[in-house]
């Protein structure tokens, strides 16, 4: 029994100083029931045999640590360093300053979102990107929704609900999260018309497909795959063309998107959204927050006529985007007004077009102090070359050159046991396993400081 009675009642924990400091932070319902948890916990280990003193003691450390790890949220932030810049399941693209402090003012104050200050009355919340996107682009209109899956799904509902949908069987994609481009297409309500084969359509596969009930012709931008050798695709100025001949609107998913040519960049070309405008497509659709490197959005550009008619859809409420989103890609569209300065504002532009010699020269600088922090652990560091990529679906098969930090231990499984104890940390390090060693590719990290302060949190096993 006087195991027992070292342990304090719930109550007396409550009203201890540790108690009182954790009812401050968490609140009483949560300490009052983990405290509840702990002391049966304990209870149970002393009628095994343990000591009751030494439980007491440990009591408010374990009831802290509890309530700690319970407060901590999984979307936590993590440092990329897999070398992949746009990393879907890290959140894609980084925001920039000025659409960062554009969300904060969106989130802390009442906006004129939907309220026309000049006549009073109500006012259109897209009008806030709609003249940006038309300068960037050179388009008629603008909408935006959610996602570019989205827009893909609310343009070919406008477009073809009940009717039939052109597409080639090269560009029937699938989009991650196994989404594949036939499914939205049946959601859409349009009824699929393939044509050509998996490597070579051309222009009279589209013309013979033509008929009375044929609502929209789809081209698909097949960003996140190539096919070579023996292959034939319709370009988009001549398939507009037959559109146009035909009487049916061209869409033209453009997948990720890009608002410049990133060959200017050093970077293999991408077709811009204002090069598919002017090459004849009715209506465009691409993503805000991959190489625009914006926040999550869908953007359609276009024909006035169709535009009109996608905002007229009850999915376009379904599909709106909320007041921050909109902030913050107004501010991300202004940066592209000033392109000189473009890759010092834009994150996303700025770690794609970093030079090889200056991630190398940071993962030089590192080395010896990574080393140093591992070394107790059992594991060495030291430079090598690396490989990026956009991430994304963009470019699938071009790599950056970059550099980084191989990291290297005993046994054959050390670099998932590594890899295990990096996701752990208050700031988890994500890098990548390849050729049996860890490898923390430095293409997106910015501060040094960044990773000493997040591997300083290590501790020997």
């Amino acid at each position: 029994m006087s195991g027992f009675r070292a342990l304090p009642s719930v109550d007396q924990f409550l009203l201890s100083d540790t108690g009182k400091a954790l009812v401050d932070q968490h609140g009483r319902a949560r300490v009052l029931a983990v405290a509840r948890q702990r002391l049966d916990a304990a209870r149970e280990a002393i009628r095994a045999g343990d000591d009751g003193a030494a439980l007491a003691q440990a009591l408010p450390r374990q009831v802290a640590e509890t309530l700690a790890l319970e407060a901590r949220s999984r979307l936590c932030p993590v440092l990329n360093l897999t070398g992949t810049v746009l990393h879907t399941n890290l959140g894609r693209a980084i925001l920039a300053q000025e659409a960062m402090q554009a969300a904060v003012n969106a989130m802390a104050n009442p906006l004129a979102l939907e309220f026309d200050l000049d006549g009073g009355g109500r006012g259109q919340r897209d009008d806030h990107l709609r003249g940006l996107l038309c300068e960037l682009t050179g388009a008629e209109d603008a909408t935006i929704v959610n996602n570019n899956a989205a827009a893909v799904l609310i343009a070919l509902n406008t477009l073809g609900q009940g009717r039939e949908a052109i597409v080639s069987r090269g560009e029937l994609i699938e989009i991650g999260g196994a989404f594949r481009m036939p499914d939205i297409m049946a959601r859409a309500g349009a009824r699929l018309v393939e044509v050509g084969t998996t490597n070579r359509t051309h222009p009279r596969d589209y013309e013979s497909a033509i008929t009375p009930d044929t609502g929209v012709i789809l081209k698909v931008h097949t960003s996140n795959y190539r096919i070579e050798g023996f292959t034939a695709e319709v370009q988009a100025p001549q398939l507009s063309a037959i559109a146009r001949q035909a009487g049916v609107p061209l869409l033209n998913d453009l997948g990720s998107g890009s608002l410049v040519d990133l060959s200017a960049y050093g970077l293999r070309r991408e077709p811009t959204v204002a090069e598919a405008v002017a090459e004849g497509a009715d209506l465009v659709t691409f993503s805000g927050d991959k190489l625009l490197g914006g926040p999550q959005a869908g953007f359609i550009v276009g024909r006035r006529d169709l535009i009109a008619a996608i905002n007229k859809n009850p999915l376009k409420r379904a599909l709106r985007l909320d007041k921050i989103r909109i902030s913050a890609l107004e501010a991300t569209l202004r940066l592209y007004l000033d392109p000189d300065r473009l890759t010092e504002r834009l994150p996303t532009l700025r770690m794609l077009t970093r030079v090889k010699a200056d991630i190398a020269a940071q993962a030089a600088r590192l080395q010896p102090r990574v080393q140093a922090l591992l070394e107790p652990l059992g594991y060495a560091a030291s430079v090598a070359d690396c490989e990026s990529q956009i991430g994304s679906g963009a470019l699938p098969v071009d790599t950056i050159p970059s550099a980084g930090l191989r990291l290297t231990g005993p046994g054959g499984d050390a670099p998932d046991r590594l890899s295990a104890r990096l996701r752990a940390l208050p700031m988890p390090v994500i890098g990548h396993i390849r050729d049996g060693a860890l490898v923390l590719d430095l293409r997106c990290l910015g501060d040094d400081a960044q990773l000493i302060e997040a591997l300083e949190a290590l501790e020997a096993p």
